[in-house]
Formats: C-alpha cells, sequence, structure tokens
C-alpha cells in the first residue's frame, strides 16, 4: 500500500512538472517576439497556404517562436479561415494578434501614402504639402479653398462651416478648419477634396466635444475657431489658454489684440520668413492686423491644434492683459503694462530678450 501511494506521489509530482512545462511553453509561445520593434514586416501568404505552411512563413519572418506550436494552437482553437494576401506585420504583436489580423485579411496596399499637416501651418503650407505628395497643383488646391459653389456643398454638410468662410476678405475659405493630424490615402492620385473630406471629418469629430459650449458661447463657431488659430501661433500648449484669457480680456475691454502672428499672415508671410513683425507689417492695414482692428482677425490664420481649439472654449480665468516670451520660450502673464515693460527690462539685462 506504501509503495502505491508513492507511486502515485511520484506520478503527481511528475503531471504537476509537465503541467508546469507545457504552460511555460504555452506562455512563452504565444507573446510577442520583440514588445520593443514595431518594424512593419510585409509578409505574403500564398493562396492555398495550410496553416502549416503559413506557420513556417511566419518563423521564418521571426514573427512568431515555432511553426509546429503555432500549428497545433490553431488546431486546438479551430481556426481555419486565415486569408491568402500580403500582411505588413512586426515582432510586437503576439500571437493572437497576428492570427486576428490573418483571419480578418489585411487589405494591404504597396502604393499607399500617408501625409502629415502639422499644427499651425496655414493653407498655403497645406496645398504645398499635398502638392509634394500628391498629383494635384498647387494652384488647383488654392483655387479650389476659394471655390464658391464648393464652399456651400461644405457648408450644407458641416455644421461648424458657416458663410462667414465665404466673406470676400478672407483669403482662403477653408484656413483653420482643416484638422491638422497624420492621413493614409490609398494612392498618389488621391483627390483633393477626398483629402480635405478626412480633414474636416476629423475637424467635425474634434469639435463635437465642445458643441454644446460653442453655441452657447458669446462668439461664433468662426469668431472662436479664428481664436484658436492665433492662440496657436502665440506660444506653446501648456500656455494656451492663458494666452486666450488674455485676448478675450483685451477684447471685452475693446484692445488690440496686438498678435504679431496676425501681422505676418495679413501680409501673405510665414512666421520664419520674417521673425518679429516688423514697423512695415504692424502699419498694415488689412483685415488681419490686429495691431490695425480692435477685433478678432477676419477669420483664422492657420491651423489650430485641439489643445488650442479648447483654449479658445475654456480660457483660463485671468485677469492678464499682456504676456511675453523670452528666448528660452518661457511665457510670462501680467495684468499691466508696467508690469510687462519691467519684465521685458529684467530680460534685457539677462541677455534673454534679443530681438
Amino acid at each position: 500500500m506504501k509503495i502505491l501511494r508513492n507511486i502515485a506521489l511520484v506520478l503527481l509530482i511528475i503531471l504537476t512538472i509537465l503541467i508546469i512545462i507545457v504552460c511555460s511553453l504555452y506562455n512563452y509561445n504565444i507573446k510577442a517576439v520583440d514588445k520593443n520593434d514595431s518594424t512593419l514586416i510585409e509578409v505574403v501568404i500564398p493562396a492555398g497556404s495550410s496553416v502549416k505552411k503559413i506557420g513556417e512563413i511566419l518563423e521564418e519572418k521571426e514573427l512568431i517562436r515555432n511553426a509546429d506550436f503555432f500549428y497545433i494552437y490553431s488546431k486546438l482553437y479551430n481556426i481555419n479561415d486565415m486569408k491568402a494576401t500580403t500582411y505588413s506585420l512586426s515582432k510586437d504583436m503576439d500571437l493572437a494578434e497576428i492570427i486576428e489580423v490573418l483571419r480578418e485579411g489585411n487589405n494591404y496596399n504597396p502604393n499607399e501614402i500617408s501625409i502629415t499637416f502639422k499644427e499651425g501651418i496655414n493653407i498655403r503650407n497645406v496645398a504645398t504639402t499635398i502638392s509634394q505628395n500628391t498629383t494635384n497643383k498647387y494652384e488647383d488646391i488654392i483655387a479650389l479653398v476659394n471655390d464658391e459653389k464648393y464652399l456651400d456643398e461644405l457648408i450644407s454638410k458641416y455644421w461648424f462651416l458657416t458663410e462667414d468662410i465665404k466673406n470676400k476678405e478672407i483669403y482662403y475659405g477653408l484656413e483653420g478648419y482643416l484638422f491638422p493630424d497624420t492621413y493614409i490615402f490609398s494612392n498618389q492620385n488621391v483627390d483633393t477634396k477626398d483629402i480635405f473630406k478626412k480633414m474636416l471629418d476629423q475637424t467635425e469629430k474634434v469639435l463635437a466635444e465642445y458643441k454644446t459650449e460653442v453655441e452657447k458661447s458669446n462668439y461664433s463657431v468662426h469668431q472662436i475657431m479664428t481664436m484658436a488659430s492665433v492662440v496657436e501661433k502665440e506660444g506653446k500648449t501648456k500656455d494656451f489658454k492663458n494666452i486666450a484669457s488674455v485676448f478675450y480680456n483685451r477684447l471685452n475691454l475693446n484692445m488690440k489684440l496686438q498678435s504679431c502672428a496676425t501681422t505676418y499672415y495679413g501680409m501673405g508671410l510665414d512666421f520664419n520668413e520674417v521673425g518679429i513683425a516688423n514697423s512695415e507689417m504692424v502699419n498694415n492695414r488689412n483685415p488681419y492686423n490686429t495691431y490695425q482692428i480692435s477685433t478678432l482677425p477676419i477669420g483664422p490664420i492657420g491651423l489650430p491644434s485641439k489643445a488650442a481649439i479648447e483654449a479658445a472654449v475654456r480660457p483660463a480665468n485671468t485677469k492678464y492683459l499682456y504676456f511675453l516670451s523670452d528666448n528660452e520660450g518661457v511665457t510670462y502673464f501680467f495684468n499691466t503694462y508696467a508690469e510687462h515693460q519691467q519684465k521685458e527690462k529684467e530680460l534685457i539685462q539677462q541677455g534673454k530678450w534679443q530681438r
């Protein structure tokens, strides 16, 4: 009897060890080969490939650890509907993620292009970016953003586009409304209207969070997008809400915004072309120059980010009327002009105010 108990104990220990080994091997093989490597690897699964063949292809590409385990796993979970096509997979995908992609059938497109539109750029920059990445011509893109029939179509579709964008004094009708982001398109022959649709759809998604607040605001959606575009160009993200507060406080007191960003936009220039606004820009009378008008610019001066839009909708509650930034990008806020001037003198003495 004692011998049988000992045999049973030994068998139990062996079984336990085997279970531990099997579980360890299972967990090892279902994990990503390299969780830190997201490099895309092209994988071609030929038509008629068996589960075993698919496993061999994946192992050869070092996307899985063991083809035999892949086969057993697929049979265990009755996975037999993986599709033959070309995939983009990476080593940071675990086994379940890889199989999910194989079952869905990845619509891999070697002609696919990615276009990034940076926050704060203007329509001229947008047109340049599109013309450099697609077959569309710069002149045609610029013409489209001011095409009245096209703008009417968009106004009827998007709640945030109003008749304001058709004002004849506005330089570019869609300025400020195309959301800056990275977008994927099927190929270089993509139509500009399709590009704009994706960007406007994204703007709609972003603005949805603020729609109720915008509609209850004392400012129109066009004015809020204009404010957001100015805020975007006047400082760093962390300062956006204070900057918006300064501008709203100034508007409430009928003070000029005196934003350099609006002066160079009004002159048809980019900041990197001129730097700080000069006397010619400040004195130029145009509907964007906030050194000459006591209101917001007639329209946006660039593509605002979500953070800038939020600042325009939900500014900080301050009494600030002035701000300035030093050469290191630090922004200072003040209630009075005297405080502003004193800080400027300090920064000059410290060598942090070189203009």
